[in-house]
């Protein structure tokens, strides 16, 4: 652990606090988040919906609501898990290192995406490369359905 001027795998112990502050925070605030949308399911469903009576077009407009809202939920639960993973490789002095380069990520980027992996270069070189290969292979298949066709 970084605590009194140690360093955790190189990184200063100014730079760990930083970063686990703002990992707890994000965590804190997206739990919450969490905890209200539930208790907004829990509250909407508690004051006599099920005592209404909606026609079809009601009742399906409120099924999407309900699916958009679990969505929701799915969504920041899978953030709260990444955030976690990343609480877990700065533990282990590997949070803010770029798995490519080895290089800082930039603290700009850990604030917009606490659980980034890659610099922003490394990211886009990524990015690139995956459009690259999707690109590749619509073209493959393309060529492949117009000589079978």
């Amino acid at each position: 652990m970084a605590t009194n001027g140690t360093r955790v795998k190189g990184m200063s112990s100014v730079r760990y606090e930083e970063l686990k502050r703002m990992l707890e925070d994000r965590r804190r605030e997206i739990m919450s988040e969490v905890h209200e949308k539930i208790r907004d399911v829990r509250t909407e469903s508690g004051h006599g919906k099920m005592s209404e009576v909606f026609d079809q077009g009601e009742s399906s407009e409120a099924d999407i609501q309900e699916d958009i809202e679990f969505a929701l939920i799915q969504m920041k639960a899978e953030t709260l898990t990444r955030i976690n993973e990343a609480l877990s490789r700065l533990e282990e002095g590997e949070y803010g290192y770029c798995y490519e380069c080895g290089e800082d990520i930039s603290e700009q980027r850990l604030r917009a995406l606490p659980f980034a992996v890659r610099c922003k270069d490394c990211e886009q070189a990524r990015e690139n490369a995956l459009q690259r290969d999707r690109l590749l292979a619509q073209r493959s298949s393309s060529l492949f359905f117009d000589i079978s066709g």
